[in-house]
């Protein structure tokens, strides 16, 4: 007996061993995980310098553009763990995509947008907001451009530390305007294209926002308020889709296929319209036999818009991919062509591997970071679903053109985060609109407290202000910050 009791005495100790080993295990893996990441960012943002000595060659001015590269290797990583969330992070809270589904979708047309059609826009953050002949020397432009890409970097990672989606562009360009600014005055930079980008931090937001909230009241009159809801989808589903199929075929004619083919904005409206008229019709009979049995109710709709949300964020990813890769890259190439030639007046032109550097750099910042960005777009702001999601990702694709149309410059995560916004505040609208209709009819049930009524709200106030207050201080802060870089570079380099 005494034996048995030992016995159970040991294994209880030893219960308790394991449980506490089990907790360590854990625990240490939880420590560990940021560790890991950073040290495979690490890894990469060497490798990105082997590159560079690997490709440049070796001459005086190959230090400089190792330690870009390495730069611009970092930068890249910051795009994919901020920048890319805007793309996938509707999708995730919608549960249309798991996180894992999300990231290896985003990683694979993020690389194949900056590669295949990245590039042209590189010119613009390079060359767009500073004058070069103002620089004076190669040397000075080097530093301004070295300058301009740490701050744009520093400034990012902060953001995603902070959990606010901050626009990767602008803090380019104020990096780029900062390093402008204390290395040839005032009058260096192009105060013309400064003021156009300072518009699009209220026309971007509100544009996305509003035609998102436009779509999703379509939605919500048009199928979820019908009698018969899944009649209303197969009439309304066929349409919507054949419309996002038409607005991302003229996007990606427009934006993200520049670097292969030219095409105006009405050959991409035509082109758009073409295959959005084809897809309408493709999706009439598909949507039909998808609804055969669905249940008269909201949660059967969702089932309707998944696939076509999925494709979305796909396609919002390679054009991503082919615009904002220059936001790592277009210092770096400015830097190697300054480098190597000694003239940096003269058009940029692009190496692959620096191509190559941009694009497996935000695919290793999302994998390694981006699970944060994207929780913080897809659920923390306002709840999303397939519909929801939907609006966001068709609001994106469609302000973009608009404001190609209208030769404005935004940003495209002003615009999906203004998308998502939109979507909640309309939310509280339509349903505060239907309590005040309901309170007609049923006064004593429907009077809410003044705290119950706030407690009530769809979208998260925390949430906007920062996000706002981020939006409103990256320029300015990229450009202070640069600028301090580049004195500090100057005076250690003379």
């Amino acid at each position: 007996m005494a034996d048995q009791q030992g016995d159970l005495r040991h294994l209880e100790t030893l219960d308790r061993d394991l449980a506490r080993y089990s907790t360590l295990e854990m625990a240490t893996a939880y420590v560990s995980r940021p560790m890991v990441g950073i040290g495979i960012s690490l890894v990469f943002v060497l490798l990105a310098g082997a590159a560079a000595l690997l490709f440049f060659g070796q001459d005086n001015n190959s230090a400089i553009v190792i330690i870009a590269a390495c730069l611009g290797a970092y930068m890249a990583l910051n795009i994919g763990a901020n920048d890319v969330a805007n793309n996938m992070g509707p999708a995730v809270g919608a549960n249309a995509l798991s996180m894992g589904g999300a990231i290896a979708i985003a990683v694979v047309f993020e690389s194949a947008g900056a590669l295949i059609a990245g590039g042209d826009v590189v010119k613009t953050v390079a060359k767009g907001i500073i004058a070069p002949q103002s620089m004076g020397t190669p040397e000075i432009f080097v530093w301004a451009m070295m300058a301009a890409l740490m701050s744009a970097a520093l400034w990012v990672n902060l953001a995603t530390w902070i959990g606010a989606p901050v626009s990767t562009t602008h803090s380019v360009v104020g990096g780029v305007m900062g390093a402008g600014i204390a290395a040839a005055g005032f009058g260096a930079v192009n105060w013309a294209t400064m003021s156009g980008i300072a518009a699009s931090w209220v026309i971007s937001p509100v544009l996305g926002g509003a035609i998102a909230a436009l779509f999703l009241w379509l939605i919500k009159s048009r199928i979820i308020y019908r009698e018969d809801k899944i009649a209303a989808a197969r009439r309304w589903v066929p349409v919507l889709v054949g419309i996002m199929a038409g607005v991302f075929s003229a996007y990606l004619a427009l934006k993200g296929l520049k670097k292969i083919i030219k095409i105006d904005m009405p050959t991409a409206l035509m082109i758009g319209a073409a295959i959005g008229i084809l897809v309408w019709i493709t999706m009439m009979p598909i949507i039909k036999k998808q609804s055969e049995g669905l249940e008269n109710r909201n949660k059967s709709l969702k089932i309707l818009f998944g696939v076509p949300l999925v494709v979305s964020a796909a396609l919002l990813s390679f054009a991503h991919g082919a615009n904002d890769v220059a936001n790592a890259v277009g210092p770096l190439a400015a830097i190697v062509q300054a480098s190597q030639s000694g003239s940096f007046t003269e058009a940029i032109s692009i190496p692959f591997w620096v191509m190559v550097i941009g694009a497996f750099g935000i695919s290793f910042g999302l994998f390694l970071f981006g699970p944060k960005l994207i929780r913080m777009v897809g659920g923390q702001i306002t709840k999303l679903n397939p519909m929801r999601a939907y609006c966001v990702a068709l609001s994106a694709a469609i302000t973009v053109i608009v404001a190609s149309w209208l030769g404005l410059p935004v940003s495209s995560t002003h615009i999906a985060v203004g998308a998502v916004f939109g979507v909640g505040f309309f939310r509280e609208w339509d349903a505060e609109r239907r309590i005040k209709k309901a309170r007609l009819a049923m006064p004593d049930r429907t009077n809410f407290a003044p705290e119950e009524r706030r407690r009530r709200k769809l979208v998260r106030r925390s949430h906007f202000m920062t996000i706002i207050a981020a939006w409103i201080i990256t320029v300015p802060a990229a450009a202070i910050l640069s600028g301090v870089i580049f004195f500090l570079l100057n005076a250690v380099a003379g």
